[in-house]
């Protein structure tokens, strides 16, 4: 069982698809439909399917193995989502833009940075990291609570907000580290 799990990690660069691509893919959607439907009780459902899909494609990627296309399009599904999410907040006047801005802080700076390393042809990959998994959390509690009409909604917003600025940090700490990696 264990040199399988080798082999699926060692061969996994070299797939284009894998069955972890197609929970990823489901995102997207998802993504749209969040927006596009008004009940909070189907917007509920829709939060807990994409999070199972993103929970579940981690899981079958390290048993069955990753691709190249999982690797790019697993962050743009999880950043499409939240910006869609947040952008429903943001128009029902439950966040400030200021607030959705924290609770969106770490994703719009690893955009920023993703595209910062395709312009300067420098790849970096960094490993999901502690901070970024709890930003996650954050932001899919922040949800909950819009959705519940929670009076949590602002404090779990602020608080995501701050792990946010911790993951950013961390990230940047350990970004030269990655780069060492690579060569350069």
């Amino acid at each position: 069982m264990v040199e399988h799990v080798r082999v699926a990690e060692t061969e996994s660069p070299r797939i284009w698809w894998s069955p972890a691509d197609t929970l990823t893919i489901v995102r997207i959607p998802l993504a749209i439909a969040f927006v596009i439907v008004s009940d909070a009780g189907w917007r509920l459902a829709i939060l807990a399917f994409t999070a199972a899909t993103d929970l579940g494609d981690g899981l079958v990627a390290r048993r069955w193995g990753s691709s190249r296309l999982g690797a790019f399009i697993d962050p743009v599904a999880d950043k499409l989502f939240a910006a869609c999410a947040v952008g429903v907040v943001i128009a029902s006047g439950a966040l400030s833009v200021l607030e959705a801005l924290g609770v969106l802080a770490r994703d719009i700076v690893a955009t920023i940075a993703f595209v910062a390393t395709v312009i300067l042809k420098r790849p970096a990959s960094i490993p999901a990291r502690l901070g970024g998994k709890a930003v996650t959390i954050g932001q899919f509690l922040t949800l909950v609570a819009f959705l519940a009409e929670s009076p949590l909604l602002r404090p779990l917003a602020w608080a995501t907000a701050a792990v946010a600025l911790y993951a950013i940090w961390d990230y940047q700490r350990v970004a030269p580290l990655a780069r060492r990696a690579l060569g350069e």
